[in-house]
C-alpha cells in the first residue's frame, strides 16, 4: 500500500477511494510515509485528516451499537447456560470457555469487514466443528489430552477471530499486525472497564449493605457473571469506533514495558542460577518458565506491531533486539529441559505439546531477531520485522489445530 500511496500522491480521488476501501491499512501505511512527505500540501492535508481527534466519544451507527448489545446479551446467556440448563459447571466451562466470547467477536468483525459469504460459512463451520468435537471428548477424570485440547481450543477460536479481522488468508502484513495491535488495545480498554466496574460494584454492594441487604452472592452470581463476557465486546467496540482512546496509551505501554521486561528477564536468569532451581527436574518451574517465555514473546510482537505504525528511535530498536536475544536464551533453556525430561521419562501428551510449541517459537524468534539486527545495522526497516511476524502466524494455527483435534486421538485420550 505504501507504493500505491506514493504513486497516486497527487491523485486526491484515488487516495480517497483507497482510504474508504481499507481505512486502517491506509492510515498505518500513510503514517510511516508521512515523515518523508512532510511539506507536500496534499500529504499535510491527509495527515491532519487522519490524525484529527474529536473530544467526544463516537458511538458508531445505531445498527452497529444494536449488534454489539445483542452480542453482549448472547455472550452473557452462554456464560449462564450451566445455571439455566442444569449443566455441570466442571464439564461446561473448561470445554466451552472460548465459545462464550470468540464467536460473538468473530461475527462482529465478519460483519464490520464485510467478509465474503463463503468465508463466513468456513469460519462458522470451523467454530461448529470445534464446539461438537470438544464436547464429545470422553469426560475422563484425569486426562492430559483433554486439558490440552481445551486450552488450545481457545487459541483455535482466537485464530478464527483473526481471520475475521483480516478477512483473507494471504499474508496482509498491515491487517495481521493490526490484529496484534487490536489485542493489545482491547486488553488496555478491557482493564479500564473492569476497574470502573469494580468500583461501581463495590459502591453498589456497600450501599445495599448500609440498608441491611447482603446482595454479594446474588450480585456476583447473576450481575457480574452475566456482564463480564460483555466487557471485551464493549472494549472491542470502543477501540474500533474510537482508536484515539488508546491510540496514545498502547505505544507508551509498549515503549515502557519493553526495557522493564528486558531488565526483569536478565535479573530472573541470574537469580535462577544462584537459587539452584532449574526446569530440568522441577515440572512446575518448567511450566512457569514456559509461561514467562510466551508472555515475553507476546510483548515483543505487540511492541513490533506498535513500532510498525510509528517512527522508532535507534535505542528502542536495540531494546527489542536485546529482548529477543535474551528470550532466545530462555527458549533454549526451556527446550533443553523438555528434551531432557523426554529422554529420562518418555514422551507424554504435555511434553509433546510443549516441545512442538517451543520449537516453533524458537524458529520464529530467530527469524525476528535476525531482522531486528538488520534494522539496527540499517540494512532494512521495522516493517520487514512486522512482515516476519505476520507470515509465521499460520504456522501456529496449524500446530494449535493438531494439538486440539489430533492429540486426544493420537494419545488415546490419556
Amino acid at each position: 500500500m505504501r507504493d500505491e500511496i506514493l504513486s497516486h500522491l497527487n491523485d486526491a480521488r484515488h487516495l480517497e477511494r483507497m482510504y474508504r476501501t481499507n481505512k486502517l491499512p491506509f492510515k498505518q501505511a500513510f503514517s510511516t510515509l508521512y515523515p518523508e512527505l512532510q511539506g507536500n500540501p496534499l500529504a499535510d492535508f491527509w495527515n491532519e485528516r487522519l490524525n484529527y481527534e474529536s473530544d467526544s466519544i463516537n458511538w458508531g451507527t445505531r445498527k452497529e451499537l444494536l449488534l454489539v448489545i445483542i452480542g453482549a446479551l448472547i455472550a452473557g446467556i452462554i456464560a449462564k447456560l450451566p445455571a439455566l440448563l442444569g449443566i455441570k459447571e466442571e464439564f461446561f466451562y473448561p470445554r466451552n470457555i472460548g465459545f462464550i466470547l470468540f464467536p460473538v467477536l468473530t461475527a462482529y468483525f465478519a460483519w464490520k469487514n464485510k467478509v465474503a459469504t463463503g468465508k463466513i460459512a468456513l469460519m462458522a463451520g470451523l467454530t461448529l466443528a470445534g464446539l461438537l468435537f470438544i464436547n464429545s471428548l470422553p469426560n475422563v477424570a484425569k486426562s492430559d489430552t483433554l486439558i490440552l485440547s481445551c486450552i488450545h481450543m481457545v487459541l483455535f477460536l482466537w485464530f478464527i477471530l483473526g481471520f475475521a479481522f483480516v478477512g483473507e488468508w494471504r499474508d496482509n502484513i498491515n491487517k495481521r499486525l493490526g490484529f496484534l495491535k487490536y489485542n493489545g488495545d482491547v486488553v488496555v480498554m478491557t482493564t479500564l472497564i473492569i476497574i470502573a466496574g469494580g468500583i461501581l460494584s463495590g459502591i453498589t454492594i456497600g450501599l445495599f449493605t448500609l440498608i441491611g441487604f447482603d446482595i454479594r452472592q446474588f450480585y456476583f452470581e447473576n450481575i457480574v457473571f452475566f456482564c463480564l463476557p460483555a466487557v471485551p465486546i464493549l472494549g472491542t467496540y470502543l477501540t474500533q469506533s474510537n482508536p484515539q482512546l488508546v491510540g496514545k496509551v498502547s505505544p507508551v505501554i509498549a515503549k515502557l514495558f519493553s526495557p522493564l521486561v528486558l531488565v526483569m528477564l536478565v535479573a530472573y536468569l541470574v537469580a535462577m542460577i544462584y537459587s539452584g532451581k532449574d526446569p530440568y527436574n522441577d515440572r512446575e518451574f518448567l511450566m512457569i518458565f514456559n509461561a514467562l517465555l510466551i508472555g515475553v514473546m507476546a510483548i515483543i510482537f505487540f511492541s513490533v506491531a506498535e513500532a510498525a505504525n510509528t517512527t522508532q528511535r535507534q535505542p528502542e530498536i536495540w531494546v527489542l533486539l536485546l529482548l529477543s536475544a535474551v528470550t532466545i536464551i530462555v527458549n533454549g533453556i526451556a527446550l533443553s529441559a523438555i528434551l531432557f525430561r523426554i529422554s529420562e521419562w518418555g514422551l507424554t501428551p504435555n511434553r509433546a505439546a510443549v516441545l512442538g510449541a517451543n520449537v516453533l517459537i524458537l524458529i520464529h524468534l530467530l527469524l525476528v531477531t535476525t531482522q531486528l539486527f538488520r534494522v539496527v545495522a540499517k540494512k532494512t526497516n521495522i516493517e520487514v520485522v512486522g512482515r516476519t511476524i505476520s507470515f509465521y502466524l499460520p504456522v501456529y494455527f496449524f500446530w494449535v489445530t493438531i494439538v486440539t483435534f489430533l492429540f486426544p486421538l493420537l494419545f488415546g485420550f490419556k
